[in-house]
């Protein structure tokens, strides 16, 4: 009866039972009863009590819970409840009236160890995913809820159940099309969830379609000035995008970089800016620096680089980072984006150079920033990213580097002083009292130095005004002036690092350096002494900096020779302690810290020490600066020696395959020229072959005439007869001048093509003669070309005599022609006979007489013409005289050439028997030799005698 009671609602007699035996009651009511109300009613019971008797219902009710969602998938209401109940049970999110009871601190424990238990059956989680697809709201969001927080409690196992899911990364895509904003916001929650760690999941997603549809979510939800909703999107871009290459690449190529420029979109009022606007511009600028960030791989970073500026992106941040009323964090980020943005691509560092900041008058914004590093009342995060900035603006960027080193050159400072230039602002900052513009500006002229001996060089001839009546000193000396005063540790290390960076591998620099005696002693003095852990990093920078003094030692200064200052050495610090205060570098924490990453990023200007480049020097340098110490002088001797005979060599290799790359060059172009020769000969061959084609038509043409011409002439005797004779004769006559005006056309086609034919003859002379001067080519390229000469002369050969034989056609033609005439004669005296007709004949005579004349005339003028092209062809004959002679010098001066050519393949056989046999001797003295010069060079000769059997061939 009490039972009863309490489930009707009415007073208890007896004691009210406990929250567990009640919960146990309830799973019984939905396991046994047969009414699904029965069961609907007891599930809502249950997901009342869930909250405050979680331990309980997950122990008593998870099987029962998890059955009903197997059984009444036809209730949705039931199945609402079911999963709330889950997620009570699973979820550790509390809410503010339960956190401030004293509950167990085993919270997170308990949500999971329950989504452990739910996920060791993975029929679970597939059950789940089938139920978000259901549209129905009391469903679909208590099922995305639950599966966000078991992802949170377990996610690589809940992460590995989905991807073997059949489907499973599909059915949870579709959320992000629900039109209910509820589901679609905590199914962005899922998917950051989902994609957190695993590359696989990340990049299905990301063909599903993902960066299409959040990239519309922020644009509706107005970019920047959305709410939560754009940063939880943002959060999931980065999860797909960041340490994945191939979601990178699709991004790229997908042209979404574009859409993210309305994202940095500012106004000229940037003051009141709220909290949220200012986080969502803060993950759009790391979601920039995702795509170009250092760690990815080279080509992907610059290949957005470059999309970054064609679509205006790069200009856009630009434009905060000069505009005003912006956030300090948000400049201080979007100075890093910059940054990375410019690094290393020389398109983007060149429009960067020529950014310029809205003052009067106009100032680069490079001086600008410059002017913020320097300024010690600025922020030291951005003072940071100022230095990170400027680092990345000369990273292989010689251009660059080479425009800041000449504002320091005294032909290039301004005289008038209305302008400060960035050599100014560094040298104010290197010699101010602030330690941490010391370091700046002595890190950012290194960078300025990096890699470039030619503006080490330069920078030697920089002088400062140190104080009025005394001689100006260079900046070398100056920086070495400072250390000796014993400034602070901080500024010391910068301008150790400065001058490493500087004298390493600039011999000329380290003769500078070793010409003022107090250095050598000042270093030797400073490694000697037993300092404090401080200290200890200036020692070894000190230990470094006199390695680099010997290893790129040039012997120029007698007192100063790699020997003596060896001996030096070994007198005053001894060798083993020499080396072991040089390892003090690599050994510090600062310096490991500085070798992961080149955004220099500190926790506290105090732990400013070390330069990403400046770990990369050390780690080149320690080994060969401790080898360097412990040879002796006769070692250094031959080393000396080996590395002049090398360069000589290598000078000698060097111009050889400048001499090859010539000879290359120009058996290009005769190759060229042959095969424009070759097809103009091919063209020539086809129209002769078309005039002889005509030639013969009209010659058979003419012996048709011929015949119809010798059969009227027997029959002329009667008047008649002589009448229809004459009107014959008209008829022929006017035939014949219409066919000695088409050989008219055909003789001056001839003349034509005999020019042509020359223009061609003259060619020929012309690459015989420039074939000439190339006489150190090799055999097979001359051989090949003196044989198609060859042929060119016969192909000539053969349309001399084509010519010749079409002169004698129309020599023939012409004789025919007189035959003609004097039958045009005979006829003459029978047409005076006829009495009747001559009255109505003589205009007819007339007209016949006066045509036979011009056809004399046209066949004297052909007659002219013959002689002038026998003329010309023996011109041409003699010009292929000339042509044979020239082509028996040539072959002289071939064979001359390869008797050279094989003198030359002698001679660097030589050279390279010794040049292996030196690096045998260097590699036997512990010197690292380099193959690569050797490596190419057998390159080079394997590709000349491939190319010389294909000539053959």
């Amino acid at each position: 009866m009490n039972f009863l009671r309490g489930v009707m609602g009415g007073p208890s007699a007896g004691p009210q039972p406990s929250g567990a035996e009640t919960i146990q009651k309830l799973c019984d009511r939905v396991a046994s009863s047969t009414l699904l109300d029965d069961r609907r009613d007891a599930v809502r019971a249950l997901k009342s009590l869930s909250k405050k008797y979680r331990l309980e219902v997950g122990i008593h009710a998870m099987e029962h819970l998890i059955h009903v969602l197997q059984t009444d998938r036809s209730d949705s209401e039931i199945i609402g409840y079911a999963l709330d109940t889950l997620y009570n049970v699973i979820s550790n999110d509390l809410e503010e009236e339960e956190q401030e009871e004293n509950l167990p601190k085993q919270v997170d424990d308990l949500g999971s160890q329950f989504t452990e238990i739910f996920i060791k059956q993975q029929e679970n989680v597939t059950l789940l995913l089938t139920l978000v697809e259901e549209f129905d709201f009391h469903v679909r969001w208590p099922g995305v809820k639950l599966l966000t927080s078991l992802l949170k409690q377990q996610g690589p196992q809940v992460q590995q159940i989905i991807l073997v899911s059949p489907m499973g990364v599909s059915r949870l895509m579709d959320l992000l099309a629900d039109s209910r904003e509820v589901i679609r916001n905590d199914g962005v929650l899922l998917l950051q969830q989902l994609t957190k760690s695993n590359a696989a999941i990340q990049k299905i997603v990301a063909f599903e379609n993902a960066f299409e549809r959040l990239l519309d979510i922020i644009t509706e939800e107005g970019n920047s000035d959305g709410g939560i909703v754009v940063e939880d999107c943002l959060l999931l871009l980065q999860n797909l995008l960041k340490n994945n290459n191939s979601n990178q690449n699709f991004f790229k190529e997908g042209s979404y970089i574009q859409r993210m420029k309305p994202w940095f979109e500012v106004g000229d009022d940037n003051c009141g800016w709220s909290a949220q606007k200012v986080t969502n511009l803060h993950l759009m600028l790391q979601l920039v620096r995702v795509l170009v960030s250092p760690t990815n791989p080279p080509g992907a970073t610059s290949s957005c680089q470059k999309a970054m500026f064609h679509c205006g992106l790069l200009q856009q941040l630009c434009t905060i980072l000069m505009a005003t009323g912006v956030p300090a964090d948000i400049l201080t980020e979007t100075i890093n984006t910059v940054s990375e943005v410019i690094r290393g691509c020389q398109m983007n560092q060149d429009y960067f150079a020529s950014v310029n900041a809205p003052s009067n008058p106009p100032r680069p914004a490079i001086v600008v920033l410059l002017m913020s590093m320097v300024n010690e009342r600025q922020p030291f995060v951005l003072r940071c990213a100022v230095l990170y900035c400027f680092q990345c603006f000369l990273y292989k960027n010689q251009k660059g580097q080479g425009e800041i080193v000449s504002t320091l050159l005294p032909s290039t400072i301004d005289a008038t002083g209305n302008s400060v230039s960035a050599g100014q602002l560094l040298c104010g900052g290197l010699f101010s009292t602030d330690s941490l513009s010391n370091w700046c500006a002595a890190v950012a002229l290194a960078h300025a130095l990096q890699e470039n001996a030619t503006l080490k060089e330069q920078l030697l001839r920089v002088q400062l005004a140190t104080s009025i009546g005394n001689p100006p000193v260079s900046l070398l000396q100056q920086c070495t002036n400072i250390l000796s005063q014993g400034s602070k540790v901080q500024t010391r290390v910068g301008l150790l690092m400065l001058l490493c960076t500087w004298l390493s591998n600039c011999s000329i620099a380290v003769t500078h350096f070793l010409h003022n005696p107090a250095n050598v002693p000042f270093l030797t003095g400073q490694i000697a002494e037993n300092l404090g852990e401080e200290e200890q990093l200036v020692q070894g920078l000190c230990a470094l900096l006199l390695g680099i003094s010997i290893y790129y030692n040039d012997n120029s200064l007698e007192n100063y020779r790699k020997e003596k200052l060896k001996q030096l050495i070994e007198k005053r610090i001894g060798r083993e302690n020499f080396i072991e205060k040089l390892g003090f570098i690599s050994k510090h924490e600062l310096y490991s810290r500085a070798a992961q990453k080149p955004q220099p990023s500190f926790s506290s200007p105090d732990h400013m020490m070390f330069d990403h480049e400046f770990t990369k020097l050390v780690k080149e340098l320690e080994g060969v600066i401790s080898k360097a110490i412990y040879k002796s002088s006769e070692e250094d001797k031959k080393e000396e020696e080996v590395k002049k005979t090398l360069e000589q060599h290598d000078n000698i290799v060097t111009h050889y395959k400048k001499v090859i790359r010539e000879q290359d060059q120009e058996l290009e172009e005769l190759k060229q020229r042959v095969s424009t020769l070759t097809s103009q000969n091919e063209q020539l061959q086809a129209t002769v072959t078309q005039q002889v084609s005509q030639i013969q038509q009209h010659k058979d043409q003419y012996n048709l005439l011929k015949v119809q011409l010798g059969k009227d002439t027997q029959h002329h005797n009667s008047h008649s007869d002589t009448f229809q004779m004459n009107g014959i004769q008209m008829e022929e006559v006017s035939k014949l001048k219409e066919e000695l005006e088409e050989w008219k056309n055909k003789h001056e086609l001839l003349q034509g093509q005999l020019r042509e034919k020359d223009s061609v003859t003259e060619k020929l002379k012309s690459s015989q003669l420039e074939m000439a001067t190339t006489e150190q080519s090799s055999q097979t390229s001359k051989s090949g070309g003196l044989e198609h000469n060859n042929e060119l002369q016969k192909e000539l050969e053969m349309l001399r005599s084509q010519i010749q034989l079409q002169s004698a056609e129309i020599s023939k033609l012409q004789i025919e022609n007189q035959k003609l005439q004097v039958m045009n004669t005979s006829a003459d005296p029978v047409l005076g006979d006829s009495g009747a007709t001559a009255g109505n004949n003589s205009e007819l005579e007339r007209r016949l007489e006066q045509e036979i004349k011009e056809l004399k005339s046209e066949i004297k003028a052909l007659s002219e013409e013959k002689e002038s092209l026998k003329q010309q062809l023996d011109s041409s004959s003699s010009t292929v005289a000339i042509l044979q002679d020239e082509k028996s010098k040539l072959q002289q001066e071939v064979a001359e050439s390869k008797k050279e050519q094989d003198d030359l393949l002698v001679l660097l056989a030589d050279q390279d028997q010794k040049l292996s046999a030196l690096k045998i001797k260097l590699k036997d003295l512990g010197v690292p030799v380099e193959d690569e010069d050797d490596i190419e060079s057998g390159d080079q000769g394997d590709e000349d005698e491939d190319g010389d059997e294909e000539e053959q061939d």
